[in-house]
């Protein structure tokens, strides 16, 4: 049973939201980010950044066809592989408003830059290591299946396979996200706050905003750093305690927000990586993800790995 939990956070906002926003454009509302334009281009599309109209519906039923985890293809580990049915899903079934074939849109690529020498090393380490010890403890395990962090809750907030919703509230001084997947909560100062000191880290890092004109930049540092990525199974890259995220929030009429999240890691990436992505404005509420009421999930990958060992 799905229990809707968004009455608390309004009541607790409503005193706050009577304030003014200074002329400045204001994000309160439920935004959707479900897309099926993939992270990084595919290589059959090359250097094309855009698609035609034609081109967008072409490649969104072939997408909806190769993501569907209701097909059976003959082959018995791809499909134990696609797990939950279809009906669990709600990734939708268009790709972004922007019309980019790709979420990335720096490097022209459309493909996240390599990593340097010694952060690729230790990336294949890493998945070295867990293959070996995929889930001795809960430690092994990837960050979702700890219900700690999730691609949609970012920064960047990337969409998924499912829970696409956000809740913004905004004041003066404040702008609160409040992701669904996850049901994790990002406050986010506008007040000239700095950076919290470099000695306390968190899984969505210390974000704080200011205004460029008619866009919000918001800065995030002071990751919490795991030896799994943090951007969920979007994709399964390193990052570390260098870790820095620039989102970019722009209204664009009353029903779109150009969502840009620049990546950046000196010490991971050989150059910093951008995404662009289309929030949509949607008459809906989030729901309680409750991952953590008894987590059985992990309870069932450990049990199964100890039985597998005797």
């Amino acid at each position: 049973m799905r229990l809707g939990c968004p009455v608390l956070l309004a009541v607790a906002l409503t005193p706050l939201l009577a304030f003014g926003q200074n002329n400045r454009p204001d994000f309160t509302g439920v935004w959707n980010n479900a897309s099926l334009t993939p992270l990084e281009r595919p290589a059959s599309l090359g250097d094309k950044q855009f698609f035609t109209p034609q081109e967008a519906a072409q490649f969104e039923a072939s997408r909806t066809k190769e993501l569907n985890r209701d097909r059976r293809d003959g082959s018995s580990q791809a499909d134990l592989d696609r797990a939950y049915n279809e009906a669990f899903f709600d990734r939708g079934t268009k790709i972004s408003r922007t019309m980019r074939t790709s979420l990335i849109v720096d490097p022209a690529s459309g493909k996240v830059p390599p990593m340097l020498p010694e952060a690729a090393k230790k990336w294949r380490e890493i998945q070295t290591n867990f293959q070996l010890h995929p889930a001795d403890g809960p430690e092994d395990r990837p960050l979702p299946d700890r219900c700690l962090m999730f691609s949609q809750a970012g920064p960047p907030m990337f969409p998924g396979n499912y829970n696409d919703n956000y809740l913004f509230a905004q004041t003066n001084d404040h702008l609160v996200i409040r992701a669904e997947m996850g049901d994790i909560v990002r406050l986010i100062p506008l007040n000239g706050r700095p950076h919290l000191p470099s000695s306390i880290r968190q899984w969505s890092g210390d974000s704080v905003g200011h205004w460029e004109g008619a866009t919000l930049v918001v800065d995030t540092t002071n990751f919490r750093t795991s030896l799994r990525s943090r951007f969920g199974v979007i994709y399964d890259g390193l990052t570390d305690e260098n870790l820095h995220v620039i989102e970019r929030f722009t209204r664009e009429g009353s029903g779109m927000i150009r969502y840009r999240a620049t990546v950046e890691d000196p010490t991971v990436y050989t150059k910093p990586w951008t995404v662009e992505i289309a929030m949509n404005r949607v008459n809906d509420r989030l729901f309680e993800y409750a991952c953590h009421e008894g987590n059985y999930g992990m309870s069932g990958i450990l049990a199964g790995y100890r039985a597998q060992e005797k």
